[in-house]
């Protein structure tokens, strides 16, 4: 998978010259720590974390972190890993959810021009299972998947029990578009939508609430306490130590408080 990356990274994107070249001790610590320590270490893999599952935590981290450049230099490496054109797109469509229309539709544009380039057929097979304009559809799809997630405390989580009335229509719209939406969209698995918010909102950081709340369902979902660590050790390298430290310090009170 990486080999692609290795030999990209190494070269700016537009000059001739290499990193190694200009920077030789800088890309030497960098080849080393990315494509050696971080990929073979032990305590940061697990066994749901193969070479596709790794791109995906990696491709939510470069989203999070607004890292456009890296992305699209990615995108090779992310196909050699056993990625789809069809996952990748259902990756950024969900990312809108969590970064927003504004971030999520810079990286649609760069992916979509190297499908492009790649000659691939679009639009891609249709993976949506609820009509947009089928209001009460998305809302109880959405609600379902909810509970499927997070348990029976999120029921009615729109509705009058789910708190100030205020703030209902921010819950309404968390339910029938983020879950009804995108959540409930083909392609990806619950577990690895879960597992992209998890990155998603380990990278973006300032998100510890709701990141403690989606470790708690990728833990429900059966990525369990080494699957997340292990995918929040693989997309340090993209996201920093702060933001890692934060993300291990909220898995930490999760699995502690059981």
């Amino acid at each position: 998978m990486f080999e692609e990356l290795h030999r990209k990274m190494n070269k700016f994107w537009n000059d001739d010259k290499t990193f190694a070249q200009t920077d030789p001790e800088y890309i030497a610590i960098v080849e080393r720590f990315l494509f050696d320590e971080v990929v073979n270490e032990p305590a940061a893999n697990a066994p749901q974390l193969d070479d596709m599952h790794r791109s995906m935590c990696i491709v939510a981290a470069l989203m999070g972190t607004g890292s456009l450049k890296t992305f699209t230099d990615m995108l090779p490496a992310f196909y050699q890993s056993g990625l789809t054109s069809s996952q990748l797109k259902e990756i950024v469509y969900q990312a809108t959810a969590y970064l927003g229309f504004g971030r999520a539709v810079e990286f649609l544009e760069k992916l979509d021009d190297y499908l492009k380039a790649m000659d691939v057929k679009m639009p891609l097979e249709p993976q949506r299972t609820v009509e947009p304009d089928d209001a009460e559809g998305r809302l109880a799809a959405g609600e379902r998947k909810q509970v499927e997630i997070f348990g029976e405390r999120m029921r009615d989580f729109a509705g009058e029990s789910g708190g100030p009335e205020e703030s209902r229509h921010i819950r309404k719209w968390l339910v029938d578009n983020c879950f009804g939406d995108y959540y409930t969209r083909g392609c990806l698995t619950v577990a690895e939508r879960e597992m992209v918010t998890m990155c998603f909102l380990a990278s973006m950081g300032g998100c510890e609430p709701q990141l403690r709340s989606h470790i708690a369902a990728n833990i429900r979902v059966g990525n369990d306490e080494q699957c997340c660590r292990a995918a929040i050790s693989q997309i340090m390298p993209y996201i920093g130590y702060p933001r890692t430290l934060n993300a291990l310090s909220c898995l930490d009170a999760v699995t502690r408080a059981d």
